[in-house]
């Protein structure tokens, strides 16, 4: 009787991890289950203000799944959007129906922030990051591509195109984050950081005023969808480890690069346009009035006739 009392109680005991490990959240990104389905709620709802056709798609890597926002003419010129910091694919809603006009357009979510690619692993290191994408532009068979990025995603755009093997046409750069220099003004640019430690909404209105020229020009269903990315999403430290470039990684970079920034940015300054000049064997950079990190959305019409062009250039 004995032995079957322990048996039974051993066996509730594995019944009961079992279903504990079962119920439990593991996710890179998000704190709970509601949390994330609150945020992808909100995304959603923020991917309503693209106003054209598009498809979601999402796709297995070696690191975890991929989720991609792909739209614009099958047989148009191949166009990779990579976003900011925490901003996710739907940031683009100022800027998709000019660059999917003529192109088809691949927007990718960054699998360990806020969005819908989801993350297996723990951590990914540069070499790791470069892999990932590769899996995507492979899967697509991507090659002969253009890129345009935002912020760390013009960070991401520069180590991949750093590599010796790559495929990229040319790139367009939207205020890279630490790609060229250090942030530029420190005292405003802290206020992302306390917003990523600290969110509330005092934060969040301050990095808005720091960030973007026109924050009352945002649309207020992204704004909330920027919040809860915030809000709800752990405390990610891996921009910690973005370093700018090296004079050799960047002077390995062949094809044509625009980098465009804001007079009023506070990521970056002349001096960042300076050493992308110095530095890249084909660039091409220039400031756009009136704008601040946020560019895209501050004056997007000048940033879409600025990437078209470009673009559009032999």
């Amino acid at each position: 009787m004995l032995k079957f009392a322990l048996k039974f109680a051993l066996l509730l005991l594995l019944v009961s991890c079992a279903s504990s490990k079962k119920d439990k959240f593991d996710d890179y990104v998000f704190q709970t289950k509601k949390e994330k389905n609150t945020y992808i709620r909100s995304y959603n709802k923020s991917l309503k203000l693209w106003g054209i056709p598009y498809s979601e798609q999402n796709i297995k890597t070696r690191f975890g799944m991929a989720h991609i926002i792909i739209t614009g003419p099958k047989n148009g010129k191949k166009l990779v959007l990579l976003h900011g910091m925490d901003a996710s694919s739907t940031m683009w809603y100022p800027n998709i129906k000019s660059l999917s006009k003529n192109h088809r357009v691949y927007a990718i979510d960054f699998l360990i922030e806020p969005g819908k690619s989801t993350l297996s692993a723990k951590a990914l290191s540069s070499e790791d990051i470069v892999i990932w994408y590769n899996d995507i532009f492979n899967y697509y068979r991507l090659k002969d591509f253009d890129i345009v990025a935002a912020s760390r995603g013009g960070w991401i755009a520069t180590l991949l195109a750093s590599q010796k093997y790559n495929t990229i046409n040319k790139i367009v750069l939207l205020s890279p984050a630490q790609t060229f220099k250090f942030v530029d003004k420190i005292g405003k640019s802290t206020n992302a950081l306390l917003l990523k430690f600290f969110p509330s909404d005092e934060n969040f209105d301050n990095t808005l005023e720091a960030f973007s020229a026109y924050p009352e020009k945002i649309s207020s269903t992204f704004k909330k969808q920027l919040y809860l990315a915030h809000k709800y999403s752990k405390s990610n430290t891996s921009m910690l480890k973005m370093l700018p470039f090296s004079d050799n990684e960047l002077k390995s970079i062949s094809c044509p690069v625009l980098v465009l920034i804001g007079d009023n940015d506070v990521i970056n300054s002349d001096k960042s346009l300076e050493r992308a000049q110095t530095t890249l064997v084909k660039c091409n950079t220039k400031i756009i009035k009136d704008a601040g990190h946020f560019l895209s959305i501050d004056q997007y019409k000048a940033v879409n006739e600025a990437i078209i062009t470009f673009l559009k250039q032999n």
